[in-house]
């Protein structure tokens, strides 16, 4: 049996641009095994599209939403505050991208 599919659309605000936010993100979503992208917005916030097996997709949103962790992999820029919304699952996405 599949794992069941989810897709959530993400959009986080703080210094989270010019300071590789975005390639963190296609890091972690690469490791999870989840597609998508992630974008600059023109008001300083960064869209995050993810999509995949529901477990992996609610791990990336914590990635995103949660407390930074420290050390080796962290996640880069600081997070003020966050929206998440669900979206219907796209059966033609793949790969992730960034913008």
């Amino acid at each position: 049996m599949a794992a069941a599919q989810a897709r959530r659309l993400v959009w986080v605000e703080g210094m989270v641009q010019g300071v590789g936010f975005r390639w963190w993100v296609q890091g972690q979503a690469t490791r999870l095994g989840l597609v998508g992208h992630a974008r600059n917005l023109a008001d300083g916030r960064v869209e995050v599209d993810v999509q995949g097996p529901h477990d992996a997709v609610q791990e990336m949103v914590r990635a995103l939403t949660g407390k930074p962790s420290f050390g080796r992999g962290r996640r880069p820029g600081h997070v003020d505050s966050y929206l998440v919304e669900a979206r219907a699952v796209d059966p033609d996405a793949f790969g992730f991208d960034i913008h």
